[in-house]
């Protein structure tokens, strides 16, 4: 019933509204009235498709099989409705690597046009999110440019309350008390919305970059998830409907080295959305120019093009590809 795929380290299932109505999850007909209704059947979708079988959850492994759940396609022909539900139950406006994997899965079923589609992300805390997906071709590897328009930035992009704005090499940015606090060196951050909320933590040291297995051990873990998840699990803090943090330093030029901490899943291998808000808060403090910029995260390395006209980044590109996991 769920087929799960790997986009860079970052695991999908992936499954028909009407497979989960068979098996007994309540769907409403339409995705929007999925979005709305979500709170009475998204944990049980999570519990049927991602929990590990008894008995063969690896040593070690996270608490899911997956990152998350695809829900669609709820029609047959484009544009095509999707939802993103976490492991937590919540749902996520947009994710690269998911609709990446979506993509990927329209594909196999015999429905994306060569041309590309629409897809259309819907979710309980706004109207859908829409992203443009073209398959192609980037050094010999199948996959597709997922067009993500134009970032927005700043605290009032993502709804933070009680920041402080502070100088990073000349630019402004804002101090997340919260993160600062956890790490003196996670002083300097710059939000960035790119269809959902990020926070990207510009570090001087690449010995400053925290990695996944620290930030699923306590403490940092709880005060990670303080600030990243909202209410009632995290305390939504800085950002009341939670933010997905990211931590970036500059390698060498176009080229970032970042980790994640995505709100409703915690660490996670690679995200497209954040390698993308890490490539734009790069650009907005001057480290990159548009063009291409390579993104490296412990799941592997995301291509995204940075497009800029009269001093403004207008238009942000991720190309992604997916593989079904046996």
């Amino acid at each position: 019933m769920t087929r799960f795929y790997d986009a860079r380290g970052n695991i999908y299932g992936v499954v028909s509204p009407q497979a989960l109505r068979e098996a007994g999850i309540g769907l409403p007909m339409t995705a929007v009235q999925c979005a709305l209704s979500r709170q009475a059947w998204s944990r049980a979708a999570i519990t049927l498709c991602c929990d590990w079988p008894e008995g063969q959850r690896p040593a070690g492994s996270k608490s899911h099989r997956s990152d998350g759940l695809l829900i669609g396609p709820f029609q047959t022909s484009p544009p095509f409705d999707v939802l993103i539900v976490n492991t937590d139950g919540t749902l996520a406006e947009r994710s690269g690597n998911g609709l990446t994997i979506f993509s990927q899965a329209l594909t196999e079923q015999g429905v994306m046009p060569e041309e590309g589609a629409l897809l259309r992300v819907h979710y309980d805390k706004g109207d859908a999110v829409e992203t443009s997906v073209k398959p192609a071709e980037v050094e010999g590897v199948q996959g597709f440019w997922l067009d993500l328009g134009q970032p927005g930035f700043g605290a009032r992009a993502v709804g933070a309350q009680n920041v402080e704005n502070a100088d990073f090499n000349g630019r402004e940015v804002s101090v997340v008390k919260p993160l600062a606090t956890l790490d003196p060196a996670w002083s300097h951050s710059q939000f960035v919305r790119i269809g959902n909320p990020h926070c990207v933590t510009l570090l001087d040291d690449r010995a400053a970059l925290p990695s996944n297995q620290r930030m699923r051990e306590s403490p940092l873990n709880q005060g990670l998830t303080e600030i990243a998840y909202a209410m009632p699990t995290g305390a939504g803090n800085p950002c009341p409907a939670g933010v997905n943090l990211q931590w970036a330093v500059l390698d060498s030029p176009q080229k970032i080295l970042a980790r994640v901490f995505e709100r409703g899943e915690g660490p996670t291998a690679s995200s497209g959305t954040s390698a993308s808000a890490v490539a734009s808060a790069a650009w907005r403090v001057g480290w990159v120019a548009a063009g291409e910029v390579q993104v490296v995260m412990p799941g592997g390395t995301a291509p995204i093009l940075l497009e800029e006209a009269g001093g403004e980044l207008r238009r942000v590109r991720l190309f992604g590809t997916a593989r079904l996991m046996g």
